[in-house]
């Protein structure tokens, strides 16, 4: 099917004459002497981009621009002007149009730029499939720009060969989107194999990671190839990364750097090829000033960060997650009583503060399709606490900024077990603002 390629100008003749021109590069270009009826047109037609004049009457090439964006955005537009009005043809760039052309032009040189709109309307509309297919086959919502700009970036890196270190606090979503890049990758059908560097102990998971021969130590009774073997031409999701004991990060570097490794009690090394994702919801940096991660190994895996964000940054989210957790849990229990959401029930789900993010979100809507009485399932069934008022940190006296900034030191501090330099990167200050606030503690 040819491209549909619409044209405006008052001047009827000048839009004839450049549809045209247009239609004998095989395009299906209409011409019209109206910006209404134009945009008429383009509302109930498919159209693949708008050329436009600036100067017209009823209707002007940047209200056409602001009508056509409104009603559909992946119509590229090309605006025309005089060389007078360089300025408004500026300003309908800024406001999203593809490209200006300065009057007198070329037919060849719009036929290139319309042309290369074409292209790049395919691209994105290309790209914005991709991210559904993304969302629908690993259950990520990316209604909202933050989680859009997350998706984007997978779609842009599934393809290579790179690490990748993803971010974000516990619940977000982070194996996640480590499945989504797997999927979308080359090595989609080879394995996809996940280990938590938290849930065992350091001889353990060295045996896990790198694999072991017979007789490397009490009860390796036979040999085991570990899982970087097992994800060969694969992916292997390292998560909870930061809390991988240091002894073995030199292994997991030399792996990363020279795709080799040497199973425990072997001589020789064997090659493996594994893309390598990384997880942690700890702050990088400060792990590394923490001394738990290597910095060289930090380096290594951060070629690509992608952070993945809160729940509470998202909640365009939250209302399509609710569906998608609902239909799901629907599919499990199928014989629960509660089917849909009431308003109170949304409400409070739209108001809560979600510490665990999704997958608190994923349980609680589990757990009211579980409890409901009704088919509608109400916010008593959610067991979520009822919201409370804001909690202030002071009561009593009202003391002086200094002593509040000394209390809040201390605190923090604590909470990083008296670490100074932890605590002053958190709290964002140098180590002497730290220690100054400290000084009379």
């Amino acid at each position: 099917m040819k491209p549909k390629v619409f044209v405006v100008d008052d001047k009827l003749a000048m839009a004839e004459t450049l549809a045209e021109g247009l239609a004998d590069h095989d395009l299906a270009a209409t011409a019209f002497g109206s910006s209404r009826a134009a945009l008429e047109a383009a509302r109930v037609t498919n159209i693949d981009v708008l050329i436009t004049d600036l100067r017209m009457p009823e209707l002007d090439g940047l209200a056409l621009l602001d009508a056509i964006r409104a009603a559909k955005p992946d119509v590229q537009v090309i605006v025309m002007t005089a060389f007078g009005a360089i300025d408004s043809a500026v300003e309908a760039i800024r406001k999203g149009a593809y490209h200006y052309l300065t009057k007198p032009f070329k037919l060849d040189e719009l036929v290139i730029f319309v042309r290369r709109a074409i292209a790049e309307r395919a691209l994105r509309r290309e790209a914005a499939t991709l991210r559904q297919q993304l969302g629908a086959h690993h259950g990520l919502v990316a209604h909202s720009a933050v989680m859009q700009r997350v998706l984007a970036i997978v779609e842009r890196i599934a393809p290579a060969r790179v690490p990748v270190l993803l971010t974000g606090e516990t619940g977000t979503g982070k194996g996640a989107i480590a499945r989504a890049l797997h999927a979308a990758s080359p090595r989609a059908e080879a394995p996809f194999v996940a280990i938590n560097c938290a849930a065992l102990p350091e001889q353990l998971l060295e045996s896990e990671l790198f694999g072991h021969v017979k007789g490397a130590f009490t009860g390796a009774t036979a040999d085991h190839p570990g899982l970087f073997v097992t994800a060969d031409h694969g992916t292997l999701l390292l998560d909870e990364l930061a809390e991988m004991p240091v002894a073995l990060q030199p292994k997991l570097l030399r792996v990363l750097e020279c795709g080799a490794l040497r199973p425990v009690g072997a001589t020789s090394e064997r090659g493996v090829d594994v893309r390598v994702i990384a997880a942690t919801h700890r702050d990088p940096a400060a792990a590394v000033a923490a001394g738990t991660l290597r910095e060289d190994l930090l380096y290594r895996l951060n070629v690509v960060p992608i952070h993945v964000p809160p729940l509470r940054d998202r909640r365009d989210d939250i209302a399509p997650l609710v569906d998608h957790f609902l239909r799901d849990s629907l599919t499990r229990h199928p014989t629960s009583i509660g089917r849909s959401l009431s308003r109170t029930a949304m409400k409070r789900l739209l108001d809560h503060g979600w510490p665990g993010n999704v997958r608190e979100l994923a349980h609680v809507i589990e757990r009211g399709v579980l409890l409901a009485n009704a088919d509608e399932i109400v916010p008593d069934d959610l067991g979520l606490d009822q919201p409370s008022a804001p909690a202030t940190a002071f009561s009593g006296e009202v003391v002086a900024m200094t002593e509040i900034q000394r209390r809040y030191a201390r605190w923090a501090l604590d909470r990083f077990g008296g670490h100074k330099t932890r605590t002053a990167e958190r709290l964002d200050i140098d180590a002497k603002t730290l220690n100054r606030w400290l000084a009379d503690d």
